[in-house]
């Protein structure tokens, strides 16, 4: 039986040898939020409680107009918006309740009816969906994102694969 060892080049803490030639970082490791830009681009989402869908978008940047704009065009005039306290959506022109991540606040219970409404665990959930689809392509360039964005937004709000659903690929082909 044959073994393959790997040796070690360096251990923890010691100096790189060639200063001019840094050692590989993994992924971007910019903290914040993204933009395109700098390579990180936000995915703008919003998830129907009532109607159960996902809307998932690519976004330049997550400033109050594209959140406005997003908001405007994918959920009805009248709805609740859930979020916790991101300044980013101190703007928005609705209604809006808050959950208060940095107080260890999950979910909160407004009415007195022992259920905790107001919260965004939906939307955190669709966010892990969301990050185990893409991880298997192991980087997306931004380029296409929006292509694997949409094809993961699809396959969120299909639930599962019907005869109908069969039927209406095979007519497009």
């Amino acid at each position: 039986m044959r073994r393959f060892t790997r040796s070690v080049r360096g251990k923890k803490g010691e100096k790189h040898r060639d200063p001019t030639d840094p050692p590989r970082r993994r992924a971007n490791k910019q903290r914040g939020h993204g933009t395109y830009e700098n390579d990180r681009p936000p995915i703008i989402g919003t998830v129907g409680r009532e109607s159960d869908q996902v809307r998932l978008r690519v976004a330049q940047h997550t400033d109050s107009k594209t959140l406005k704009k997003h908001l405007a065009q994918f959920t009805r005039p009248q709805a609740v918006v859930n979020t916790d306290e991101w300044q980013g959506y101190n703007h928005i022109e609705r209604q809006r309740v808050t959950v208060n991540h940095g107080d260890h606040e999950w979910a909160r219970d407004d009415d007195g009816d022992g259920r905790g409404e107001v919260h965004i665990n939906t939307t955190e959930g669709m966010w892990t969906g969301v990050r185990n689809f893409l991880r298997p392509f192991r980087g997306v360039h931004k380029t296409y994102l929006a292509d694997y964005v949409a094809m993961c937004e699809h396959s969120i709000n299909l639930k599962r694969i019907t005869p109908r659903f069969i039927a209406a690929l095979v007519r497009c082909t």
